[in-house]
């Protein structure tokens, strides 16, 4: 009841920042009265968010970091209060909020624990080809489950050999009556180990071009043929549990594939849209905390007779950081306000991921420095910090990939200019 009592007083934040600001109240396009002023619904949701990274999260973080042990009991009690699963349609039983919110409550889950954060939202990430692409059936089976208890799914593309370079993926699947036989290995899957479903990308005709040689697939975890590798230990983010999975003879009926043959390649990177202003909103929530946690330290911490951030040196540092943040933070924003108005966001969404990840690291590494020795010291969190942010620079495509993407974007619109 209590969960049901939470997601009804949530979901009403469908009349969200993006929603109210698409039409005026005559009706007619407002696109041009954007504005940053949050309703009270997506007040209610931050603050939710907020209050649940500061006293659930945040003590928790440190054994996790420690241990690697995956923060199931974090992301049921997540669950609980709606902050998993947000993009789920309500028809499905999930509150159906756009990017927009759900970066809302992303950034504040990254500020207790972007590992944490990575797990909670890598469910996002696997449900995006579904709600992209899935027909009804699919969508009450795999979408309705996760609505139902807090299940784990997994986005399973990246390859030993393939990360950047998805095209040159070589898992494949053969057709063979109303089945198909699933060869292959995966790698970097985060939830892999824990995950009641993957989507999988295969390849089903080597002799197409990347766009049309790949078919997507709901495969339930539990198949017969499917072998789950040892938990990875990252440099960070071990809260996180990535894996290597491997297909050997997998059957999948016809019934679980996903949109029509050869336009795998097409929905994976399409869902990317949807959760690239989200890792950037991950991204910006720990750059908020290494300010917030070097800002305290630097009041606190004396040289020559002052606080630290009576230095012009560190206070440079400090105002640096909240110029980056606040930038990356209007970029994720502008991202997930077109995605949710149906507008392409793709070149939005690259900035967005570039700029955040880039600030995450350089204001993760400015905290440890503010902190000085002890900044090195596991005592302290920022040392964390600075070990999380680096993963963001490279899942979900790396800062050169989005460059790679603005770069053509830009040059497309200079050659319609000639």
């Amino acid at each position: 009841m209590l969960r049901a009592q939470l997601i009804n007083n949530l979901r009403r934040s469908t009349r969200s920042f993006s929603t109210s600001l698409s039409a005026s109240s005559d009706g007619t396009p407002a696109t041009a009265s954007l504005g940053f002023q949050l309703t009270e619904d997506q007040i209610n949701i931050q603050d939710t968010a907020r209050q649940f990274a500061r006293d659930v999260i945040i003590p928790a973080a440190p054994h996790h970091d420690r241990t690697g042990e995956y923060p199931t009991e974090i992301i049921k009690q997540a669950w609980e209060l709606g902050l998993v699963n947000t993009h789920i349609p309500s028809k499905y039983g999930g509150l159906g909020l756009g990017v927009f919110d759900s970066a809302l409550v992303s950034e504040q889950l990254a500020y207790g624990c972007s590992g944490i954060q990575t797990a909670i939202e890598a469910n996002g990430l696997a449900e995006a080809p579904v709600i992209l692409a899935a027909n009804d059936a699919q969508k009450k089976k795999y979408l309705g489950r996760m609505s139902e208890e807090p299940l784990m799914a997994a986005y399973c593309v990246t390859e030993p050999g393939a990360g950047s370079d998805v095209a040159g993926a070589k898992t494949n699947a053969v057709k063979k009556g109303d089945k198909w036989i699933v060869n292959g290995q995966k790698m970097w899957i985060t939830n892999g180990g824990k995950a009641n479903w993957y989507f999988l990308l295969a390849k089903t005709d080597p002799a197409a071009n990347a766009g049309k040689a790949f078919t997507g697939f709901i495969v339930d975890a539990d198949s017969p043929g499917i072998t789950v590798g040892r938990k990875e230990w990252n440099m960070g983010q071990r809260a996180s549990d990535t894996r290597g999975i491997t297909f050997e003879d997998v059957e999948v009926p016809d019934e679980n594939r996903l949109g029509e043959v050869g336009q795998g390649f097409k929905i994976a990177m399409g869902a990317f849209d949807i959760t690239r202003p989200l890792v950037a909103s991950g991204a910006v929530g720990l750059a908020q905390r290494a300010m917030d946690e070097a800002a305290a330290y630097s009041v606190q911490r004396k040289t020559m007779g002052k606080p630290i951030i009576a230095h012009q040196a560190v206070a440079f540092m400090l105002a640096d950081m909240a110029i980056q943040i606040e930038a990356s933070r209007m970029m994720v924003w502008r991202a997930g306000w077109l995605r949710d108005q149906n507008k392409r966001n793709t070149y939005y969404a690259s900035i967005a991921k570039a700029l955040a990840s880039e600030t995450a690291n350089k204001c993760a590494s400015d905290a440890v420095q503010i902190f000085g020795g002890n900044g090195f010291n596991s005592e302290y969190p920022v040392e964390k910090l600075m070990r999380d942010a680096k993963i963001f620079t490279i899942y979900e495509g790396t800062s050169q990939i989005q460059r790679l993407i603005i770069s053509r974007t830009i040059a497309e619109a200079a050659m319609q200019d000639q």
